[in-house]
């Protein structure tokens, strides 16, 4: 996906947040994605708006009106986006779980974030599940889309510390800084044809490991054991 910008949709459930970190990232002529679509499968999601207001293409696939009819949904949704010529899709917030089908259309070209440091706690709730589980660390994942949820091959973490007298909505918007950060570099990445999977691993050509170490908490003043 090298030369022009590679158009992708963006599937939304909601407010729309990551969506609106992909557009301002899309922004920058320079960046290799352009975002030709927005879909929702809710008509009151209020991400709509703001992907209006910058000027994106928008849809509607109302989810409610295919009840028992996953396979209608997809094809309805995949018609938009053939309308709009995207070749990559971004899930950001869009509360439908695919079909094996529609997933193995997309593999290799469709990604999502996801607000843990999977696999640790892959589907709902996650910032409540760290705290109950008293993690030091939490954080965010972006990875490409297989027929497991949440089970696809990693292309960038972000952790963070949890903090003491952390509730889940302070947590929440912790990590979602870091998914602002993460998810349009990585998309970016897919969209330039640097990622490659081989033997169930993401790798992204000309991108260095970070270095150093996150650690909470702090273990400054503490005796260092005598070997």
């Amino acid at each position: 996906m090298t030369g022009r910008r590679a158009r992708v949709a963006v599937l939304i459930s909601g407010r729309g947040s990551n969506m609106a970190a992909l557009l301002a990232a899309a922004a920058d002529p320079a960046y290799p994605a352009k975002i030709a679509l927005v879909l929702s499968n809710r008509a009151d999601a209020a991400g709509l708006a703001h992907a209006a207001a910058r000027g994106v293409p928008t849809a509607v696939v109302e989810s409610r009106a295919f009840r028992g009819d996953r396979a209608g949904f997809e094809a309805a949704m995949e018609a938009e986006i053939a309308r709009h010529d995207a070749r990559i899709i971004a899930l950001a917030g869009f509360m439908r779980v695919l079909t094996e089908g529609f997933v193995a259309r997309w593999e290799g070209r469709m990604i999502n974030v996801h607000p843990s440091l999977l696999p640790a706690f892959p589907g709902l709730d996650t910032h409540e599940r760290a705290l109950a589980a008293g993690v030091r660390l939490h954080g965010c994942t972006v990875h490409l889309v297989t027929a497991g949820v949440d089970e696809g091959p990693i292309l960038a973490q972000a952790a963070v510390p949890v903090l003491p007298g952390d509730d889940a909505a302070s947590l929440a918007a912790r990590v979602l800084e870091q998914e602002h950060r993460i998810y349009p570099a990585a998309l970016g990445w897919l969209a330039a044809g640097r990622v490659r999977v081989e033997d169930g691993r993401a790798l992204v050509d000309g991108v260095a490991p970070a270095a150093g170490a996150l650690v909470n908490p702090l273990p400054s003043g503490a005796a260092v054991p005598k070997r």
